[in-house]
């Protein structure tokens, strides 16, 4: 078969413009049901099967993933209630210690920055008592307990950064 050069470049400009409708439709779909950051398939042929999508950056609130995963450490003996590590917020649901049942605490934290240091962390400390009825009345937790948990929260992501150095 002779070559020819009308056909090929037909061919080539026919496979352009399928890859360009294709990306466009992918790109039109937004995030609904084929979530690219969670895994889902997309109709992008430049993206490899499984292939995750990095996060977006602008507009998102970068954290320090030592004081993420400290956190998440140091807060593991209380219930989760939500977690948000683009926003890096935690918040614990109340816990209640089986030593003095008639009183329960709540913690939330805030991760404020992207480097490894103690006013990148903000932990708020809340704590409710039985009442003589036995409902829960809130109470004024001490300024200490949630030092104590931002201190132990900090010696833990200096414990992992410190395992992650290479020799």
């Amino acid at each position: 078969m002779a070559f020819e050069r009308g056909s090929v470049l037909r061919g080539v400009a026919a496979g352009v413009l399928a890859l360009t409708v294709l990306t466009g439709v992918s790109a039109c779909g937004g995030n609904k049901g084929g979530d690219q950051l969670n895994g889902g398939s997309s109709l992008n042929p430049f993206r490899g099967r499984g292939a995750k999508a990095a996060p977006q950056q602008s507009g998102a609130i970068g954290v320090n993933g030592f004081l993420w995963r400290a956190s998440l450490d140091t807060l593991a003996f209380m219930p989760l209630a939500s977690a948000d590590p683009y926003g890096g917020v935690i918040v614990t649901d109340w816990y209640t210690n089986p030593e003095k049942p008639d009183e329960r605490f709540k913690a939330t934290v805030y991760i404020l920055d992207t480097r490894l240091r103690a006013d990148g962390l903000n932990v708020t400390i809340f704590k409710q008592v039985k009442d003589a009825s036995g409902a829960w009345a809130d109470s004024a937790a001490t300024d200490q307990t949630a030092t104590d948990i931002e201190n132990a929260i900090l010696t833990r992501a200096r414990q992992l950064r410190l395992s992650n150095i290479k020799n």
